[in-house]
């Protein structure tokens, strides 16, 4: 019973904050000013009945009066007269009828009795077939027989205007909701956005903080939690950076002590562990200046002779390294970066394939898109977004080949958001892995 309690929620009740609001204000406005509508309905009703019931009452008494001291030949003459637009004399017996059960026959009849009942004697039944058409019979003082026929209407019929004027209130209702709603809600999805767009890397402008108090306030703590974020990423890499930079000199002079040592097995060991060691100790300084930017400037490249230039340097050094495709025009970004970005993907990809590809292409809104395949054993697919973080190595084994410092990709990571560009690591088709960094 309890799994399909949300089903059943989910299928009426909106599912986003908007909607919901929205609806409960219109409903409770509806509801509220339906129930004074309501009120003020019954009450007029009740009021128009009594004047109703009372002027039946005192006109029935004085018509009987009347007609109970005229001539039985001039009565007829004064039917007409004494008749009204929910009932008339009639003089006869009238229509044979059955007693009348309802509420609003016995309210009618009880008027009537009371209005000439003392004087005479009435008997007041409702016409067969017709709901609302009732006959009281009495005998005046001559014996004349008299009808009165009953026919009750509407005590406050609805003008014609009155739905009209109903809809154009709903709509006010319906409008002021949106309104309320619209105001409520827009300060929660600034902060959304901004809470999806925060980057403490980077500088860009704060939440807003006008607007209501409660609004302002949470605008205010937002920018605070943002600022602390954003210093305490900063103290994390500068002290990455402090302790890589002093780690070198003790590694300079235990490099020159194991050089000065005579050749031996142990001593081929310990450059071998000392190299890793300054490896480390210099990726962890280029994390940090790419976390920080350099003073790498944004200049205008020609693709073709940059891509061809990083081609020719790994050439050159015999490394299995070419162009499969290229476009020719230019783009605008900080090339030293890009260079060092291309670079990390094209080391990785001898790393683990022996060979890497390089292609340049456009995407579908024009901007430029730099690949860097190779055909390696790739990355499982859920752990291309962890591969993206600082120390992540996705063989464990630590060894000295393949292991890394696990900071390569950080640090290319880094180096894009720095250029303005976006990067995107996925398995290709038939086995292998590709990188793109795309330009915006």
């Amino acid at each position: 019973m309890r799994a399909g309690i949300p089903m059943l929620s989910g299928r009426v009740w909106p599912r986003t904050l908007r909607s919901r609001i929205f609806l409960i204000l219109l409903i409770g406005l509806a509801l509220a000013y339906g129930l004074s509508f309501s009120v003020l309905y019954m009450e007029r009703y009740m009021s128009a009945k009594a004047v109703m019931l009372g002027t039946l009452e005192n006109d029935v008494a004085t018509s009987v009066a009347v007609l109970d001291r005229l001539p039985a030949a001039e009565r007829g003459d004064l039917m007409e007269w004494l008749s009204r637009g929910n009932y008339r004399f009639e003089l006869g017996p009238g229509l044979a009828g059955v007693p009348d059960t309802s509420s609003k026959g016995r309210e009618i009849a009880g008027k009537i009795e009371a209005a000439v009942g003392h004087r005479f004697p009435i008997r007041i039944e409702r016409i067969p077939g017709e709901m609302n058409r009732l006959q009281a019979h009495m005998t005046l003082s001559d014996g004349s027989p008299l009808t009165i026929d009953v026919t009750p209407r509407g005590v406050m019929p609805i003008a014609e205007w009155l739905p009209y004027v109903f809809a154009v209130q709903m709509t006010l209702l319906i409008l002021c909701a949106w309104f309320a709603v619209r105001l409520a809600i827009r300060p929660l999805g600034e902060l959304a956005a901004a809470a999806e767009a925060l980057d403490p890397d980077k500088d860009g402008p704060g939440l807003s903080e006008t607007g209501p108090s409660e609004v302002a306030h949470a605008a205010r703590a937002f920018n605070a939690m943002r600022e602390r974020i954003a210093h305490y990423l900063e103290e994390r890499v500068q002290i990455l950076a402090a302790i890589s930079h002093d780690l070198q000199t003790p590694i300079t002079r235990m490099r020159l002590r194991a050089d000065m040592a005579e050749d031996s097995p142990e001593k081929d060991k310990l450059v071998s562990d000392l190299a890793e060691i300054q490896r480390l100790v210099q990726d962890g300084i280029a994390y940090a200046r790419s976390a920080h930017g350099s003073g790498d400037k944004n200049a205008r490249i020609d693709l073709s002779s940059f891509i061809d230039s990083i081609a020719y340097d790994y050439q050159d050094t015999g490394k299995a390294v070419t162009v499969v495709g290229l476009v020719e025009g230019a783009a605008f970004t900080k090339p030293h970066a890009l260079r060092r970005i291309l670079s990390n993907f094209i080391d990785n990809a001898l790393k683990f394939a022996g060979s890497a590809e390089i292609s340049v292409g456009h995407d579908a809104e024009g901007h430029v898109v730099i690949s860097v395949m190779d055909r390696g054993p790739g990355i499982p697919d859920d752990m291309l977004e962890a591969a993206m973080q600082p120390f992540f190595r996705l063989e464990q084994s630590r060894n000295r080949e393949t292991g890394g410092t696990g900071l390569g990709l950080a640090i290319t990571q880094q180096l894009t958001t720095k250029i303005g560009g976006s990067l995107r690591l996925y398995n290709r088709a038939g086995g292998g892995l590709a990188a793109e960094v795309t330009l915006r």
